[in-house]
């Protein structure tokens, strides 16, 4: 009785992620994407029609195509899973912050608070959430693109052969218990720092309860990042952080677009690794993991295929 509540409890909370500010289809961060599609779609039918908008931003060759379908299933099986499976065993942020605010004090000795100015405490703790959150996501990516290992089960995610919003939650369980997971520790990092320069009195500015600067990237079109919508923002802005065109171009199925912006907000980590492309220097792109390769056009293929590749490297591993 107690899997069925679980269950029921899991499905019924769907609803929950478009009332919620930390989740990308937030109502508000869709209600933007759909106000920054206007000028793309100005600028490509030179005038405006309201059927014809909505035909383009509701395609339903996109919205209707397997690939798609793919993605809405997954959204809703993993969220069962989560809570059926991983999310009682994900990392908490609680024992990570208290271990590394302990580790600084064995290091470098306790010190006393180094200010009492809530405005400066606050500002500070928030940029160093939102740096920590972004530095760990790339850091994260990175290696689910460099290690054969992580990059079958990423591959999941890369394998859309169409873009919607709803793709962002395209991944496999293993992949989002990893995100937990980092997530974890990017926060009590961040905690443990704010605990051992500032005390214990930390606070973020926030809207609707997500950092501002989350807030506000997801309100400049995050949802565009998953769509058809070519929504760019030119060499400078983008030379700072990632557009949604720049994540298009990371989903392309051209070997020269492999493993490029990584990023998720913040450009500079692209930058450093030599991997950042700006949309001024790529024409037309499709989606998908390559050319010739099938991807997961199947939940069986989206969950097992992942474990199956594994196991075929891991055997022609022994085998040399």
């Amino acid at each position: 009785m107690q899997i069925m509540d679980l269950l029921n409890q899991s499905i019924l909370s769907l609803p929950e992620y478009l009332i919620d500010a930390n989740k990308r289809i937030f109502g508000i961060y869709l209600l933007s994407a759909i106000l920054l599609t206007i000028p793309v779609y100005l600028v490509q039918k030179q005038g405006f029609k309201l059927p014809e908008f909505l035909a383009f931003l509701f395609n339903k060759k996109i919205w209707l195509h397997p690939s798609a379908r793919l993605d809405y299933a997954l959204f809703i099986i993993n969220r069962i899973l989560k809570v059926l499976l991983w999310a009682p065993v994900v990392l908490t942020m609680v024992p990570i912050a208290i271990g590394f605010s302990d580790m600084l004090e064995v290091l470098f000795g306790k010190i006393p608070p180094i200010t009492e100015q809530k405005f400066i405490i606050v500002s500070i703790f928030t940029c160093i959430l939102f740096l920590l959150d972004d530095l760990t996501r790339f850091l994260l990516h990175l290696a689910l693109h460099k290690i054969p290992v992580l990059w079958d089960f990423h591959k999941v995610h890369h394998s859309a052969k169409v873009m919607t919003p709803m793709t962002i939650y395209r991944s496999h369980p293993f992949e989002s218990y990893l995100y937990a997971s980092r997530m974890a520790v990017s926060q009590g990092l961040a905690v443990g720092v704010g605990y051992y320069f500032f005390g214990p009195t930390l606070s973020m500015f926030d809207v609707l309860g997500a950092n501002v600067f989350v807030f506000v990237f997801n309100l400049m079109g995050s949802n565009l990042r998953h769509s058809h919508v070519w929504w760019s923002w030119g060499d400078k802005l983008e030379s700072c952080f990632i557009s949604p065109a720049q994540h298009q171009i990371h989903h392309s199925n051209n070997p020269a677009h492999f493993d490029r912006n990584l990023g998720s907000a913040l450009a500079i980590w692209d930058r450093i690794t030599g991997t950042l492309v700006k949309s001024s220097e790529v024409g037309r792109i499709q989606f998908g993991i390559s050319r010739n390769d099938p991807g997961h056009p199947t939940l069986y293929q989206a969950y097992l295929r992942p474990f199956q590749d594994n196991l075929s490297r891991l055997k022609l591993t022994k085998k040399n």
